[in-house]
């Protein structure tokens, strides 16, 4: 039962809250705009039940609860690939999405990457001032035996203030700017008893368990904070707005460099998760607490909303091109080559769904149980 509750209910609840968000932009950002909306759907599939408001939009909770979607007045499908060839009238081209100018389009499409940020920036903001935010000062606690910073010469009791150039405000910044500088040499600029120095350092590529407890393999500087240093800062709804927009930056930034990464071949792309390794991650944030949970609902739901951004047709990113591209040349794409980027897209898209199930199924210990016996 606990199993039930925290792997499966916590993940299904986070996910749905996520993909609420998203839809939901779109949706606002539609009937503002005057597109009817024809379906509002939680999950995919068959539907289990629903109900009509006043507006004409079926609002539904599908059968399969990984996703969701909006189904506009004037689309073909639910993922608005292909524009709808029925004749329409005058009135009904009036609350026809294909019919509304690019730039109604455009807001409504990124509408939905915007609620995600939108929610995920005041919810931190919620958190920095009713629990306050954890702020641990750059000063070396403990340096780790033969480790980088070790062989360097850094000491404990160490202010670290530049990192090749990059200011270290907070210890979190060390993690953050060692991943973006990966194993290459760095220069580490540390404060010790009133006198600065520069250290040339190397970080050492160790693997150790992440948050939901599966092994990934980062470069490290190989130091720990100073416990004594580290406080909660509750904020102010000013101060906690801004202290959201600058960890919600850090995370972009990081999750950003940590593709780049795994592009170049620098990084692994066994991190790369699906839908058990968020569960698992959902789990894991329900053992600690109600304030981990809503901080993982917080970090998925910026990801969402930073993916849906990328320019690969079928999601929003890829809708946004082609809005570009029909902006400048004052027309929209051929449907064939709205098609073919299409199909293109949603190869991608699935292609990458399958290589992250792959990378679900063989963190998982019975794969590793298996592998053992059979090898």
């Amino acid at each position: 039962m606990e199993f039930f509750l925290n792997y499966i209910v916590v993940f299904l609840l986070i996910l749905t809250v996520v993909v609420f968000v998203h839809e939901f932009g779109h949706f606002i950002v539609a009937r503002w705009n005057g597109v009817k909306v024809d379906t509002f759907s939680i999950g995919f599939g068959p539907e289990l039940f629903g109900w009509n408001d006043k507006l004409g939009t079926r609002w539904r909770v599908s059968a399969l609860p990984l996703g969701g979607y909006v189904k506009m007045f004037g689309d073909a499908d639910e993922s608005s690939t292909i524009a709808t060839t029925q004749d329409l009238t005058a009135e009904e081209k009036t609350v026809s999405f294909r019919h509304k100018k690019v730039g109604q389009r455009a807001a409504i499409v990124f509408a939905g990457p915007a609620a995600n940020f939108i929610f995920g920036i005041v919810a931190m903001a919620v958190m920095f001032m009713v629990l306050g935010q954890q702020v641990a000062e750059p000063v070396v606690g403990k340096v780790m035996p033969e480790s980088a910073a070790a062989e360097a010469g850094i000491h404990e009791g160490d202010r670290l203030v530049r990192i090749n150039d990059q200011a270290v405000e907070r210890f979190d910044d060390v993690k953050r700017l060692i991943m973006l500088f990966g194993l290459n040499p760095i220069t580490v600029v540390v404060d010790r008893d009133g006198a600065t120095m520069d250290l040339s350092v190397t970080p050492h590529m160790v693997e150790r368990p992440n948050f939901i407890g599966d092994m990934e393999r980062v470069p490290v500087l190989g130091v720990a904070a100073d416990p004594e240093k580290v406080r909660f800062v509750r904020h102010s709804p000013g101060s906690a707005l801004v202290a959201s927009v600058v960890e919600t930056k850090n995370m972009v930034t990081s999750t950003l460099i940590g593709i780049g990464q795994m592009v170049n071949g620098s990084r692994g792309t066994d991190e790369l998760g699906g839908p058990i390794r968020i569960a698992k991650g959902a789990g894991e944030a329900a053992k600690m607490g109600v304030a981990s949970v809503v901080f993982y609902t917080i970090l998925l739901s910026l990801n969402l909303g930073l993916i849906n951004l990328f320019p690969i047709p079928v999601l929003d990113g890829g809708h946004l091109v082609f809005f570009g591209i029909e902006a400048a040349l004052g027309r929209p794409l051929g449907e064939r080559a709205q098609e073919y980027g299409f199909r293109v897209g949603m190869f991608l898209v699935l292609a990458l769904m399958v290589f992250a199930t792959r990378n679900d199924l063989v963190s998982l210990p019975i794969w590793q149980s298996i592998k053992h016996w059979v090898f």
